[in-house]
């Protein structure tokens, strides 16, 4: 993922934008003879109300885009990957379906963009507080072993990159899990109670996954998919390892 997901999502946000302002305006244009009528300043009222939700929308939206575009944490933007999370990700994959964005793209953009925020608003952690959580089609499908919930279980065959990332999880001291599905992941979830969770799914279960485990920052590696959805798929060691090193705080010796 890269620069493209984030043009995508930044020229959705823009997009919004635009449609929110024509919005607003119509809201306030249409009732406004009609107010007039009531009273001279109800007019004038109205539009301070929507002149502040436009003003409070659009300065969300820009620190939003100066935070993916430089990549640093920018004044009061604490909040924003909630935001992101709870109400512009919804309202963009509508957008997007209205000009035609196939869904699929946009949940990787937004993942990207999730990725990013994570990586600015987060903190390092200890290696116990991690969690990487792992979907069940990592597994190879001719594997009689079962790993869900214990994936110590695994006999390191070597089928499948199971044994690579426990061998990870022996190295860096980080709690590591295997879920069938949405339910089973909020339960490791809170059982676990992990402060940071690393995640590898396909766009849609990382897409709700992160939704769900809000405020728990989710870090989200799409899966690889040689041979088609949810069977024996495959994930980059590369990029989990360099996850995990930029999350975990060493501790001082």
């Amino acid at each position: 993922m890269g620069s493209v997901e984030k043009r995508t999502f930044i020229a959705l946000l823009v997009l919004t934008c635009v449609v929110l302002v024509g919005l607003a305006a119509v809201l306030w244009l249409v009732p406004y003879l009609g107010l007039a009528n009531i009273h001279k300043n109800l007019p004038l009222i109205l539009a301070v109300i929507f002149g502040a939700i436009v003003l409070f929308g659009l300065g969300g939206a820009l620190t939003l885009i100066f935070t993916v575009i430089r990549g640093r944490n920018l004044f009061f933007n604490v909040r924003i990957r909630g935001m992101v999370i709870r109400w512009l990700f919804p309202v963009l994959v509508v957008v997007g379906k209205i000009i035609g964005i196939n869904k699929e793209r946009i949940q990787r953009s937004f993942i990207e963009i999730n990725n990013q925020l994570v990586q600015v608003e987060a903190k390092k952690v200890k290696a116990d507080q991690l969690l990487i959580l792992l979907p069940h089609c990592l597994q190879n499908s001719d594997c009689v072993v079962r790993i869900t919930g214990r994936v110590d279980n695994c006999k390191g065959c070597g089928k499948c990159k199971i044994k690579d990332l426990v061998a990870l999880s022996d190295q860096f001291g980080f709690q590591i899990s295997v879920a069938t599905g949405g339910t089973l992941a909020r339960r490791i979830v809170v059982e676990r109670k992990p402060k940071l969770i690393i995640g590898v799914a396909c766009e849609r279960d990382l897409t709700s996954g992160i939704q769900d485990s809000y405020p728990i920052p989710v870090y989200g590696v799409l899966n690889k998919r040689p041979f088609g959805p949810c069977f024996n798929t495959d994930v980059d060691l590369g990029t989990v390892e360099r996850a995990i090193k930029s999350f975990i705080q060493y501790e001082k010796k």
